[in-house]
């Protein structure tokens, strides 16, 4: 990229000094140095965007606990999150917010024991995808998914506990949430 630029402004210097120094020829060089660092500038903007990725787990380090059940679906929250690259998970109500439109994959891991069943629905906006769910009598019990989703900039990607259900975590970190940008679109 930077050579990109490097070459076409020797490119236009050398042809502006070939003209001759004139008033209209250093306009125009100025005008094309500007629209190429516009461009650089977007191009920057652009790659920061590009650069997002998180994995989460249910709770910060050293805690144990079950969640759930609830009578009615909730959102997971995940607490400890080693990675947020570009700041789009937000641990305080456990919601992504895809800041550029692209191709998005998401994983999610549920953990349990006991008697019982553990689900988990990922959500896109308000609509179930898909869900990751386990039924033992007894024992751990675990389930995960995967999906990638078309994402336009601000729609939002959780999990939801399935009713009735539930999970464990502990410092292990087994139950989890991670997502990443494949490619801008």
């Amino acid at each position: 990229m930077k050579v990109s630029v490097s070459v076409t402004l020797w490119l236009l210097l050398g042809s502006v000094s070939a003209q001759g120094s004139t008033d209209t020829g250093e306009a125009e060089l100025k005008a094309e140095v500007d629209k190429l660092k516009a461009e650089v500038d977007t191009l920057k903007q652009q790659q920061q965007v590009q650069q997002v990725a998180f994995s989460a787990s249910l709770l910060p380090g050293g805690q144990t606990a079950t969640t759930g059940p609830f009578n009615s679906p909730a959102t997971l929250i995940y607490k400890h999150v080693p990675t947020n690259i570009g700041n789009a998970y937000n641990s305080n109500t456990g919601v992504f917010t895809a800041p550029v439109r692209g191709a998005y994959h998401f994983e999610w891991t549920i953990y349990a024991y006991g008697d019982g069943k553990t689900g988990a629905w990922l959500v896109k906006n308000s609509e179930q995808v898909f869900i990751a769910y386990e039924y033992q009598t007894a024992g751990t019990m675990s389930a995960s998914n995967g999906a990638t989703l078309l994402l336009e900039v601000g729609d939002v990607v959780f999990v939801r506990l399935a009713a009735t259900t539930t999970v464990y975590d502990n410092g292990d970190h087994p139950t989890t949430f991670s997502g990443h940008l494949l490619f801008p679109m």
